[in-house]
């Protein structure tokens, strides 16, 4: 009887989940869904700048409204570029 139930439970899961996709196609190809703006890569300059001032990280992500790991993300790879600009340079 249990196993009934899962199967009937799995079919209406997997149901959903078709629709959704094809909602989400629809809206697509209509131009309606564009999922959420990237805020932090937007405030990845003031970030870096705010940083490069010796703000603490908890700091600047109070300030500019972002989490505190899109601020590490941002001094990561902001690390990341001054370091393949200095072995350009020495190499």
């Amino acid at each position: 009887m249990l196993n009934v139930l899962g199967s009937v439970a799995q079919f209406e899961r997997e149901m959903m989940l078709e629709r959704q996709r094809e909602g989400i196609a629809k809206a697509k190809a209509e131009g309606r869904y564009k999922g959420r703006k990237p805020t932090a890569r937007m405030k990845a300059q003031e970030a870096q700048a705010l940083l490069a001032e010796g703000i603490t990280k908890r700091a600047v992500a109070q300030r500019l409204g972002i989490s505190e790991r899109s601020v590490y993300r941002i001094a990561a790879h902001r690390s990341c570029q001054h370091e393949a600009s200095g072995n350009a340079i020495a190499g």
